[in-house]
């Protein structure tokens, strides 16, 4: 009898730590707030971006620069452009306007953008580096008409070392199923 009440007794000590462990885990999910911040030219990042959010349940949060592109700005043909310039500079950095994201209270920031010359927009690096994103996970994602993420992928994480990149995604067609587990492979 007493070894069926110490065996009981075991048997509901660790089915309790159990319990409590699952508890544990299933609160840091709900409490990891996170931020879906992103520039989009066109609309079609921003889309991305708010699926992302939704999927998610992050805040969004859109990168906007103080002087506005036009279709000017955008012409990749012509050298002169307003990108085409900024993207030949790798130390331009366009002013951001609006107002600044508070990105303390966030576990996880989502940072979007076109790829453009392979590369994210330079508005993205004024973004990482007027924002505290250390200790944060920083995961990148893009849309494009042709490109992977891969090249700029791997600029921010040259480019910004001391944070904690996670595996960045091509969002151009983004489905739920896809995303999560993207997401539960980039924990």
């Amino acid at each position: 009898m007493y070894r069926l009440l110490l065996l009981l007794s075991a048997v509901g000590i660790t089915t309790a730590t159990y319990a409590q462990q699952n508890r544990n885990m299933n609160d840091k999910k709900s409490n990891n707030k996170i931020l879906v911040a992103y520039y989009s030219a066109t609309g079609t990042t921003a889309r991305a971006a708010e699926k992302l959010a939704e999927i998610t349940g992050g805040d969004l949060y859109a990168i906007t620069p103080a002087q506005p592109y036009t279709d000017a700005d955008l012409d990749w043909h012509d050298r002169q452009s307003r990108s085409s310039k900024e993207m030949n500079d790798p130390k331009a950095r366009p002013s951001l306007g609006g107002k600044k994201s508070d990105t303390a209270g966030y576990d996880t920031v989502f940072i979007g953008y076109p790829i453009w010359w392979d590369l994210a927009p330079r508005i993205i690096n004024t973004f990482i580096e007027s924002h505290d994103l250390k200790g944060k996970a920083v995961i990148p994602f893009a849309t494009s008409g042709g490109s992977t993420i891969a090249g700029s992928a791997a600029a921010l994480k040259q480019g910004y070392p001391e944070l904690d990149w996670r595996e960045g995604r091509l969002l151009n067609r983004i489905n739920e199923s896809s995303v999560r587990d993207w997401l539960e492979a980039a924990k």
